[in-house]
């Protein structure tokens, strides 16, 4: 049954590449990084009712699972090459189910992976609670890799895309809400956009770059932490889509905005100087960037109101461990 398994997944994700010398069906893949390039590789877990909710279709799960890994290389300034999968079924999967969530899976993944190329090229499959565990590969120009510490004060903060909207999706489906604007919001939280394209085009010329995936104030902190500098944010200015305003309060959606998570958004820094003229290409790369704030000397992230008063935070962001 394993390897009927692993035999759909390959059908399902096949991405010839020449330098993918040996791929799945063997103990181990053989792999080739270009000259002049360095691998960049990033792993994360997503579990059923941690990461994604009981319930979530089988090819949104698969899309979602590459999805947050790719991000990852965005966030590098990477470009993607390699994936290895590791899938657990539950015991409760009769058969012809297991077989159905497998084919649904690899059919998501594999709607993300085509359109950039990636080989998936060995794993695992195992059983026990439902989770998915995504290693990628990408490359990155020698010495040009985007990283969290090399945010300066003066630099400006800025992000892609809208903020909020996956956990406003998640706060959606607890609700069980029937307004159509919920369906784009969940959707957001299903099928996130690595921002890939962003991720190129900032090589070089953002100072430091993180995504956004446990909540903006958690991973700009981890930048400036990185970076030894602080972070001032101007709530105003967060990019919030009419959607989540329209079925959100204020306080709610900024709540999301700032410690929700889960947009997958690129947040980075750039030199003040240069502000326009990168938003004017991220333009052009189909998501677009908002300036929201600034980096100083100091420490931590503090987020002004609209009335120019620092605002108290109920929460900074997700984390895995907290009580």
């Amino acid at each position: 049954m394993e390897f009927r398994l692993i035999d759909r997944i390959r059908e399902r994700t096949a991405q010839g590449r020449e330098d993918v010398r040996l791929g799945i069906g063997d103990d181990a893949a053989l792999l080739a990084v270009p000259p002049g390039m360095e691998l960049a590789v990033a792993v994360d877990t997503l579990v059923e009712g941690v990461h994604f909710p009981v319930g979530t279709a089988p090819a949104d799960l698969g899309w979602k699972a590459l999805a947050v890994n790719l991000s990852d290389l965005a966030a590098m300034g990477a470009t993607p090459a390699w994936a290895l999968l590791a899938l657990t079924l539950p015991d409760t999967l009769a058969p012809a189910a297991r077989e159905a969530f497998v084919d649904g899976f690899a059919d998501g993944f594999a709607a993300l992976a085509g359109p950039q190329r990636l080989a998936l090229v060995g794993g695992d499959t195992t059983r026990g609670p439902l989770a998915a565990s995504v290693t990628v590969h990408g490359f990155v120009p020698a010495g040009q890799a985007l990283l969290r510490a090399g945010a300066r004060a003066g630099d400006a903060v800025l992000v892609t895309g809208t903020l909020g909207d996956a956990a406003a999706g998640l706060a959606s489906l607890q609700q069980r809400a029937t307004d159509p604007r919920a369906a784009g919001l969940v959707e957001r939280l299903n099928r996130p956009t690595p921002r890939l394209a962003a991720g190129l085009a900032l090589r070089g010329r953002a100072g430091a770059c993180i995504d956004v995936s446990d909540g903006l104030l958690a991973d700009l902190g981890h930048v400036c932490a990185a970076s030894g500098v602080g972070a001032e944010i101007e709530a105003a200015l967060l990019p919030r889509s009419p959607a989540m305003l329209g079925l959100f309060d204020e306080d709610a959606a900024l709540d999301f905005a700032l410690a929700g998570g889960d947009d997958y958004e690129l947040c980075f820094t750039v030199p003040a100087q240069r502000v326009a003229e990168v938003q004017a290409d991220l333009a052009r790369s189909g998501c677009g960037a908002t300036r929201i704030g600034r980096i100083v000397a100091g420490e931590g992230v503090r987020v002004r109101g609209a009335d120019g008063a620092w605002l108290e935070t109920a929460r900074r962001g997700w984390d895995h461990f907290a009580a």
